[in-house]
């Protein structure tokens, strides 16, 4: 399930991508908005929401507790692909649903935003930023030190944070594609 950061939305090419490169790895994926369309207009606007990350959150784990009792999902693992500050939200969703989401990998997130519940996060977690996003990518080294579990921190060379780059979002789907085959195999 992608959990989509500040500005984006279900039609994000680069959620898409890394999207295309889960299923040619034969693991399903699900792409929804956590906003209403009249809270993506305001938020185009103000930015009021994309940093409320309590609320995503809590429509991520709404959307995680669906996955849970939905035939035929609720007999699939799940894992959570978070983006930027969606990567915070599926974060606090996986430190509440530890019992359902068992894997998450963050794409150049904001995990800091997570909080306190960044410390219960149960569910393996790969923490994936661009090598020249050099204050995202402290952020993530910090997070990092305070994920209790499996974890790890994969730098892609020369990505920034959006991996506009050459085959830098390639890079992010194989390493995610192998992660939640690793972890949700289990």
């Amino acid at each position: 399930m992608f959990v989509h950061g500040s500005g984006s939305s279900r039609f994000s090419p680069r959620n898409r991508t890394v999207a295309d490169c889960l299923v040619r790895a034969q693991l399903g994926t699900l792409l929804l908005d956590l906003l209403t369309e009249p809270e993506e207009r305001t938020d185009a606007v103000t930015a009021e929401f994309r940093f409320d990350i309590p609320l995503l959150a809590d429509r991520t784990i709404g959307v995680v507790d669906w996955v849970g009792v939905s035939p035929p999902l609720h007999s699939l693992p799940l894992g959570l692909f978070g983006a930027s500050t969606g990567a915070a939200a599926a974060l606090m969703a996986a430190a509440d649903r530890t019992q359902l989401v068992r894997a998450v990998v963050s794409r150049g997130g904001r995990p800091d935003l997570a909080g306190p519940a960044l410390n219960r996060v149960v569910a393996p977690t790969l923490l994936i930023v661009g090598g020249r996003d050099e204050a995202v990518l402290d952020l993530n080294r910090d997070a990092y030190d305070r994920l209790p579990g499996v974890r790890d921190l994969e730098i892609v060379p020369d990505a920034t944070h959006l991996f506009e780059e050459p085959g830098t979002l390639d890079k992010v789907g194989h390493l995610a594609a192998a992660w939640f085959l690793k972890h949700l195999a289990k």
